[in-house]
């Protein structure tokens, strides 16, 4: 690291936990950011903050002035540009150091593969099943850690899915994809906005632990949040050796 570097992350090295070691290992990480709305806005903040080296944002959408109540990555006079471009001006902004991808468009089957077999950890901000499942397959199948979240109304979930861990459960053996789910949308049912800044938040914090091999992820845990009260509700998963993803 140069002078520079050393200054903007000091905080961080102060830490036991990171050090100079640790904040090396953020410098030289890959984040894959799959969607660029209200999980994905502060996930993608503090991950440039912090100083992974590259991230990959992902969403084929553009901004609309409903997503401006939450989707903090995105600002009024960028109404109708690409969510993902608009995001790497944003966070170019925050941290010019580090490398900015962004990719509008809607990465499935093998160009998904090719995302996450190029990535440190994938943090999935996307909000339907359909683009969880993938993600997950695509997780498994290259042993790439996965920060799932979601947040709906005053709602939100996070979890850890770490295929490198072989005890450990993957997304399908929480939501099984032969089942059917209720698809809730916050385009008809609301959602809270310092909701998805928590939820966001938090998935960044994972995956800077991940990446940095500090303390202890939420793999094997579902943390479930009620915003109304403020409560947390700690639910542990466990591995489903009949899962069609993980299970053998």
């Amino acid at each position: 690291m140069n002078d520079q570097q050393l200054l903007r992350y000091s905080r961080h090295i102060l830490l036991d936990e990171i050090g100079i070691e640790g904040q090396g290992k953020l410098l030289a990480a890959h984040a894959l950011i799959i969607g660029a709305g209200g999980l994905g806005s502060p996930a993608a903040y503090y991950l440039a903050s912090a100083g992974i080296g590259k991230i990959t944002l992902v969403d084929n959408d553009t901004v609309d002035l409903t997503n401006l109540q939450r989707q903090i990555l995105h600002t009024t006079a960028r109404v109708g540009q690409p969510k993902a471009q608009s995001g790497k001006q944003t966070l170019e902004q925050i941290n010019p150091e580090i490398d900015i991808v962004a990719l509008t468009e809607r990465a499935q089957d093998a160009r998904l593969h090719e995302l996450v077999r190029d990535a440190t950890v994938v943090l999935d901000c996307s909000d339907n099943f359909a683009t969880r499942h993938a993600v997950n397959q695509a997780c498994v199948a290259n042993k790439v850690p996965l920060v799932s979240g979601a947040a709906i109304r005053f709602d939100g979930q996070i979890s850890v899915f770490d295929p490198r861990d072989a005890d450990a459960p993957c997304y399908a053996c929480l939501f099984p994809p032969d089942q059917q789910f209720e698809e809730i949308l916050c385009s008809t049912m609301g959602v809270f906005a310092p909701l998805v800044g928590i939820i966001g938040t938090m998935q960044a914090a994972e995956a800077l632990k991940l990446v940095a091999g500090v303390g202890k992820s939420l793999a094997g845990r579902l943390l479930l949040l009620d915003a109304r009260s403020m409560e947390w509700t700690n639910i542990r998963i466990a591995r489903n050796t009949t899962c069609v993803v993980c299970g053998h």
